[in-house]
This record gives structure tokens, sequence and C-alpha cells, in this order.
């Protein structure tokens, strides 16, 4: 076991763990640590634990101190330098005529480095821009090409729920979202309904992943071949949340079907739900 301490350099970005060195470090301090990218100013998110060795990546780096109010104030100054160079950079892109849009700008804390993140459509020729840019800011510079999701992250925003963005509210990591889920959970396979804004599938369709999974596990699927007291039929439709189905009877198939409880019925042949080629060609891009 290692103690760490986790820490966070963005509002509801990923938790890093760091060493302590044998200090011990509140939730809410603000620490100075070194990492891939520089010297940094984070958070302590979680106070000093222990963790697994096979959970940390070795060799962990110390934390180098609190942050003082000198530091603090340096921060609040990158905030204010982002901003202009924010202008500066979109200005510069401008005059080289590239297919890029800025998205957000990062001043490491010693200023060592400045980082341009930006999306575009495809690959971005984008040497002569560094090379402005560097003649600019006379220091370290970094243009990134970050993806839909991690701009709708950093810009924040409010979903067709009417809240603000899971990912910009309490998303440290994004999680692996798939067409089959929508599919799974009776979704209309609607570009529309089931991407969030930004154009992606929404996250929030993993979170009753589990719960639809074992509501499967017991629900005969459509396309299921089953037994009743009125004899054997075909499942037609089913509810997973009120577990209620309807049953297209062997001897009967013209009538109506055959409104039944899925503790009802006794499973012969369970089906498979498949996504056709062309729901997923209609839904190409959005995983």
């Amino acid at each position: 076991m290692v103690q760490v301490v986790g820490i966070r350099f963005k509002d509801v970005g990923k938790i890093y763990y760091f060493d302590p060195d044998s200090r011990e470090y509140k939730k809410g301090d603000n620490v100075i640590v070194e990492t891939a990218r520089g010297i940094e100013c984070g958070e302590v998110v979680s106070e000093n634990h222990l963790v697994p060795d096979d959970e940390i990546v070795s060799p962990l780096k110390v934390v180098i101190r609190a942050a003082t109010a000198d530091d603090l104030k340096t921060v609040e100054e990158n905030h204010v330098k982002e901003k202009k160079a924010f202008d500066i950079c979109e200005q510069k892109i401008a005059n080289h005529g590239l297919e890029m849009k800025l998205v957000d700008v990062e001043y490491t804390f010693d200023g060592s480095k400045i980082l341009f993140y930006f999306t575009a459509d495809g690959r971005v020729d984008f040497r002569e821009l560094v090379k402005d840019l560097a003649s600019v800011f006379r220091t370290r510079i970094e243009l990134r090409q970050i993806g839909v999701r991690d701009e709708a992250k950093m810009l924040g925003g409010f979903g067709i729920c009417g809240r603000p963005f899971c990912c910009k509210s309490f998303l440290g990591e994004f999680q692996p979202v798939s067409i089959k889920m929508a599919k799974e959970q009776g979704m209309s396979l609607n570009p529309v309904k089931i991407s969030g804004t930004c154009g992606r599938l929404m996250c929030c369709l993993k979170y009753e992943q589990d719960s639809y999974e074992h509501l499967l596990r017991h629900t005969p699927k459509v396309g299921a071949i089953v037994e009743t007291a009125e004899g054997r039929g075909v499942v037609t439709e089913n509810n997973l949340i009120t577990g209620m189905l309807k049953i297209k009877l062997d001897r009967r198939p013209e009538a109506a079907p055959l409104i039944i409880e899925r503790h009802q019925v006794k499973l012969i042949k369970d089906a498979q739900i498949r996504i056709e080629k062309s729901e997923i060609e209609a839904l190409k891009g959005i995983e």
C-alpha cells in the first residue's frame, strides 16, 4: 500500500495521485506539484489515504509544497493572460487561413508553456502558426487537437434535460457509450433523441445500463418464443420496467396479442437484440 493525495487541476477534471511526502493535506488545499506539463498548481480533492501499489503509476511524484498567497495570485494572473492569448491566437488562425476552431487556452503555472486547444474536422498543418505564436509569447507553444466531447466539457452548457452538462458538472472522465446501449434501453434510434449537444451519444445512457442488462436477463426479448397458460407464442413487445409482455399466440395468429406479466411465461427460446446495418449507417459518427 502507498500513501497518496488526490489532486485535480480542473474543476471537473481527472484526479491524479501524488506522494504527500509525510505531510498532511486537507480537501480544498491548493498545492504546487510537478507534472508532465511542468510545474502546476492543483487542488486536493482526496486527502491522505492508502491505495494498492497496482493503482498508481510509478514513480509517484512528490507534492512540492502547499500553495502560498503569491502562488494563487500567479494563477489568477495566468487566467488573465489566457484570455488575451485566446484573442491573439484566434486572430493568428484567421491570418493563416486555417480550418480550426480555438476552444481554450491554458498557461502552465510557471509560464514555461502555453497550451492551445482546438477542434477541426481533420488534420491541420499548424507548424507556421506555432512559429508565429512562439515569436509573440516567447515561450513553448503546444497546440492540441481535441474531440467534440472534450470541447463540451471545457465550454459547458445545458443538455436537453435542462441541466448543466454532466461532463462539466461531475464526470471526471468520459465513460464508453454505445449504440447497443440505446437499443437495449428501448430508445428510439433517432440521432436527435440520443445524442447530446456535442453531437455524440449522451453520456447518461451509461447510468442505467447495468439495471437494463439485469432486466434483459429476466425478460424475454422481442422475438422470443415463450409458453403461456393459453399456449405457445412469440413476444412482439416488452416493457422492461413494468415487466409486461405482448405475445402473439401460435393458435390465434390473427387475434389481438396476449398481454401478460413476464413471470407468468416460460421461456422456450430467447431472441437477440440486433442493430440493423441501416441503423448503424444512420447513426454513423455519433458514438
